[in-house]
């Protein structure tokens, strides 16, 4: 319940000086600031002053009122005149200084409050602090309006003084702040410069980087050009070398001494390892452009190993190395692949094994793995130091201290052509213990170990399309067919899109499978094309995964030309 502190009664102007002077001093006794002590007395003389004039008698209460929160109170309480309206410019003037401005009543009697915020240590005026409090306010004595004009004008100087200060003080932001604002200027236009200028060696950058580019791209083409053209230039005198050997040794032409004949077999020999040089150089002059297209058959693994056998043979009984061809274990394992380049790639790890072994032994191996086919070349030579193991597969690079001669082309060309038949090609070595070489290549799995889903046929010959379902078989849970470029697309779009679509040579791919209305990012796309258009997967439409050629096509080369379809298309779906 509110405290009260003093009780006025105001009825005269010098009873507003009063109730101004007694504001204040309630005011400073509640511990107010000095200007809310101000804003206190101005708006009890406002509002004291229009309540005089208005009914000639006001009662004022002051009272300290401590819940919620600490607040002063201040009820005007007026008999209203009849007929006469308040003014309330001075309530207008008192909510502005003021945290409440209110009236209550009935017609008869009716109360202003003025409320204001005290400070929270003001709820320690209580008790005889309280008691004290209501004796000191019983003792003032209303001012003369002299003095309280010297009061209000002693007021009005200590508030144009601060006016004054706070003008200096802003005065002074102002300055800094347009010193800081200019200081910014300063460096934002000094950090335009250098963003300029940095710009500048950027652009002018790029363009070196560009131009630099353009002559590396160059120089490679150049390069491939020379490639290329040395090697059809070399071709022809090798081959005319090669056949004239064989005319001298040839058993119907005139007898040769033995040691004729032992000459012009080297001659023979040096000419087929100059023709095997250039067309490694041909073609990896085509593999740089894209245009090494492997020519994928069934090769049966422990023939083609019989065969590289008889042919290293030689070779390991003139290096005094033992060579070991584990073809047993290749068992009847077959293999959808360019069996040219599989057989060079061996025929090179192999040769490297027994060029770089002085004793021991170079063993080929062949072994499943899962997910890939591993054939393994592991000698007993030197070894490779370990910072160098990498670099044996750049261009022409040779190990520093190893044997001389070779080009410096085997393991890099044997990398490509890895690279080309779909896998990869890894080294390990300790020197002094010897080299293991492993290629890897992907694994033959047949239409039924591929567990095809949904498999759309398409050709605009039904005889074809039969023929395509009919090698399918059981290998897929569901066979749709398509006759035309329209209902593939109208398949592939639906709900039940299909995991694989095999399109025969009667529909084009591009009106099939091309443009923004193609089959969804997960399907697969085989197209079987005649042998002058299925001449390399290099050149197959954008959205087409994999080409078989039609002069190949059998369930085994179908399965081949599936499973790799499938991978690419795993390995560009996110």
């Amino acid at each position: 319940m509110p405290e009260e502190l003093l009780r006025l009664r105001v009825a005269d102007d010098e009873g507003v000086f009063a109730l101004r002077q007694a504001g204040r001093q309630v005011a400073a006794a509640v511990r107010l600031d000095v200007q809310d002590q101000v804003r206190v007395a101005t708006a009890l003389s406002e509002v004291g002053r229009e309540l005089v004039a208005h009914s000639g008698s006001v009662a004022v209460v002051f009272c300290l009122d401590v819940r919620p929160v600490p607040r002063l109170l201040i009820d005007l309480e007026y008999a209203p005149a009849r007929g006469d309206r308040r003014p309330m410019e001075g309530d207008a003037a008192a909510a502005r200084l003021m945290d409440l401005v209110e009236e209550t009543g009935l017609e008869a009697k009716r109360t202003v409050r003025l409320a204001k915020d005290l400070p929270a240590d003001a709820v320690a005026v209580a008790g005889a602090t309280l008691a004290d409090l209501r004796a000191r306010l019983a003792r003032l004595q209303p001012a003369t309006a002299l003095e309280e004009l010297r009061t209000q004008n002693a007021e009005l100087v200590e508030a144009l003084e601060d006016v004054r200060r706070q003008s200096e003080e802003l005065r002074a932001l102002n300055t800094e702040l347009e010193e800081t604002n200019q200081g910014v200027m300063a460096l934002y236009n000094e950090l335009s410069t250098e963003l300029e200028e940095t710009n500048r060696g950027v652009v002018a950058l790029y363009a070196e980087l560009e131009e630099k580019s353009d002559q590396l791209r160059e120089a490679g083409e150049a390069k491939n050009r020379f490639w290329a053209n040395i090697s059809h230039e070399l071709r022809t005198p090798v081959n005319g070398v090669i056949g004239l050997a064989r005319l001298l040794l040839d058993p119907a032409a005139e007898p040769l001494t033995g040691e004729q004949r032992h000459q012009v077999s080297l001659i023979a020999g040096a000419s087929e390892t100059l023709l095997s040089l250039v067309n490694e150089l041909l073609d990896m002059a085509k593999a740089e452009q894209g245009r090494l297209a492997p020519r994928r058959t069934l090769v049966e693994v422990s023939l083609m190993l019989r065969q590289l056998a008889d042919l290293m043979t030689p070779m390991a009984e003139q290096s005094g190395v033992r060579l070991q061809v584990d073809a047993a274990e290749a068992g009847a394992l077959t293999l959808v692949t360019d069996e040219v380049m599989l057989t060079r790639i061996l025929r090179n790890l192999v040769a490297n094994g027994l060029k770089f072994t002085d004793e021991g032994e170079v063993r080929l191996t062949t072994r499943r793995a899962p997910g890939h086919l591993e054939f393994v070349v592991a000698d007993t030579g030197m070894g490779i130091p370990p910072g160098e193991q990498e670099r044996v597969f750049e261009e022409f690079y040779q190990v520093p201290g190893g044997k001389p001669g070779g080009t410096g082309l085997g393991l890099t060309y044997s990398r490509r052509l890895a690279h080309a038949l779909g896998g990869d090609l890894t080294l390990e070595s300790e020197v002094g213990a010897g080299t293991t070489v492993t290629l890897r290549l992907p694994p033959y799995l047949s239409l039924a170990e591929l567990r095809l889903a949904h498999v759309l046929v398409a050709d605009g010959d039904g005889a074809a399309r039969r023929l395509l379902r009919d090698m399918i078989g059981d290998a897929a849970e569901r066979v749709s067919e398509a006759g035309d470029p329209e209902t593939v697309q109208d398949l592939a779009a639906s709900s039940d899109s299909p995991e694989l679509i095999l399109l025969g040579p009667g529909i084009s791919a591009a009106d099939a499978v091309g443009g923004p209305g193609g089959p969804p990012a997960g399907t697969a796309v085989v197209q079987i094309a005649p042998s002058d258009a299925a001449a390399s997967d290099g050149t197959r439409p954008e959205r087409v995964d994999a080409v078989l050629d039609q002069a190949q096509l059998a369930p085994v080369m179908l399965a081949d030309a599936v499973a790799r379809a499938r991978a690419r298309r795993t390995a560009r779906t996110p």
